[in-house]
């Protein structure tokens, strides 16, 4: 980094100069100069997104050399979007801009979707059309209340005591007031510093860039890094040494890019393609259901039972093609026709972490008409959940009805991730799991799985363990990442596909010969 260079910081979710200080000395000691800016604080008016924005813009005024591009601005969750804002009107002294465990605001975005807990952004967003008081401010968390502003993951208790004793209320009126951008800033050399146990990781962005999630399309660019810290959402308390080191690191250009080793994983893995050689099968579509038969002329018995595939996400709304023309979804439906029973896909509405009842919804809907055609044995179906699907598991697990014979988890997120704010109640597959009585699920676990993720499969599996009468199958996949269908072709990942698959056959064919002994098969 050039010694000429100043990193301006705009502090996030009811925090200031208190909370980086550290982070600030650590900076000093490598030769750099930082200013925490200090946002204005609810006041007698509205104090509204512009009111930030100035005062970040009047920071890069008076900071660093008149005329150049010497000011590295770095933004913490909200703290981004004033951040940006001052970006767009003063591109030209900028020579990077940091997001630190923050999301990418767009022009016309209000910063309402930084605040992670969902129920306080509906009720916020509520006040907001009804014409509240835009004057009031969000009140400063509670104490015990704060991981739902962030993980507080490596964050000792001194430093949790600091945050909450040096917080201030945020003004309402900041989350409301749409971000105005010009595109001035669009082209700035970028960094991303994730925080993983805050549900965030190069994986996560790489894949939802590779889902073609338009919002991330332009983090592809050489000069657009990432890093990753193993810790909680206040990085600047948990470990402020390693961020101040980050700091100077993404100042300098390095991190890691996803462009480069896109291109090289998708010459070298290959991950467009499904692991397993399948026949070209036709599908059937059905609204937002898909079906897959056993070739004509086949000795499947009938009629069928059948396995219906449910994709992760969140997918942003218009992405195309959607989840069922994915090639892990097809070739996963493709798959158990070719072992003689129906393979059904959907498209499900988890557009968003907050769309995790609509999905649910969908999901129901999609059983049904699957249950309904004549050609499926009503009787005997079976769910298999991919990825962040794995909270609707929870919908299935409690109570499970008699026609499912088996569940299927295959690399799931098995519990809300805490960046997502998920309200409590649904969707906690391990609360779920009592009620699941010797409903036979299957758990198939990469080898290489993100932390986090792996943390909520453990959270289940030990909940699990508490139920008399479980049925459980665990299948380790060595070597394999999450989305490994399409990643890694590996005869190990092959194996453990076809071992899962035989498992819900097999629990087919049981249902069929209880249902044979009990007179309910002639």
């Amino acid at each position: 980094m050039s010694g000429m260079s100043v990193f301006i910081v705009v502090p996030g979710f009811f925090t200031g100069g208190a909370d980086w200080a550290e982070v600030a000395g650590h900076l000093a000691r490598a030769g750099a100069r930082t200013q925490v800016v200090e946002l204005p604080a609810p006041g007698a008016g509205p104090v509204g997104l512009s009111a930030h924005i100035e005062r970040v813009v009047a920071a890069v005024d008076g900071a660093g050399t008149p005329g150049a591009r010497d000011i590295v601005l770095v933004g913490h969750d909200y703290g981004v979007y004033p951040a940006q804002g001052a970006a767009d009107l003063r591109a030209e002294r900028i020579a990077r801009v940091v997001y630190i465990d923050a999301p990418v605001p767009g022009d016309g975005t209000p910063a309402l979707s930084a605040v992670p807990d969902q129920g306080l952004r509906a009720d916020l967003m509520r006040d907001s059309a009804t014409g509240g008081d835009a004057a009031h401010a969000v009140p400063v968390p509670e104490p015990g209340q704060w991981q739902y502003w962030g993980s507080t993951y490596g964050l000792p208790d001194a430093a949790l005591d600091r945050l909450g004793a040096a917080a201030s209320p945020h003004p309402v009126a900041t989350l409301t007031e749409p971000l105005k951008l010009s595109g001035a800033a669009a082209g700035l050399p970028t960094t991303g510093v994730l925080c993983h146990y805050n549900g965030a990781s190069i994986e996560s962005v790489r894949m939802l860039v590779r889902i073609g999630d338009p919002m991330l399309g332009a983090l592809v660019r050489p000069d657009v890094t990432f890093f990753e810290l193993p810790t909680g959402h206040w990085p600047m308390l948990s470990c402020p040494d390693l961020l101040a080191r980050t700091l100077l690191d993404a100042a300098a250009g390095g991190g890691e890019s996803l462009a480069a080793p896109a291109a090289a994983e998708a010459q070298e893995q290959g991950p467009g393609t499904f692991l397993l050689d399948v026949p070209a099968l036709p599908r059937e579509r059905h609204g937002t259901l898909d079906l897959y038969l056993p070739e004509e002329g086949s000795d499947a018995e009938r009629p069928l039972p059948a396995v219906l595939f449910v994709h992760g996400g969140p997918v942003p709304a218009g992405v195309e093609p959607t989840p069922r023309d994915w090639p892990a979804l097809v070739g996963y439906a493709r798959y158990a026709a070719s072992r003689g029973v129906v393979g059904a896909t959907l498209d499900h509405g988890l557009h968003d972490v907050s769309a995790y009842p609509v999905a649910a919804g969908d999901l129901a809907a999609a059983v049904r008409a699957l249950r309904a055609d004549p050609r499926v044995d009503e009787e005997r179906i079976a769910l298999w959940f991919l990825s962040a699907s794995g909270p609707l598991t929870a919908e299935w697990l409690d109570g499970p009805p008699d026609w499912l014979r088996c569940l299927v988890a295959c690399y799931p997120v098995m519990a809300p991730l805490p960046i997502w704010g998920v309200p409590a109640g649904r969707f906690r597959p391990a609360d779920s799991a009592r009620a699941m009585g010797a409903l036979p699920v299957v758990v198939v676990r990469p080898e290489r799985e993100q932390p986090v993720i792996a943390e909520t499969v453990d959270r289940f599996l030990h909940a699990v363990a508490q139920v008399p009468g479980a049925v459980v199958e665990v299948v380790d996949v060595p070597g394999a990442r999450h989305g490994f269908e399409t990643l890694d072709h590996t005869e190990e990942a092959r194996d453990a596909v076809r071992l899962t698959m035989t498992y819900v056959l097999d629990r087919f064919a049981r249902a069929r010969e209880e249902d044979v002994r009990g007179g309910a098969v002639g």
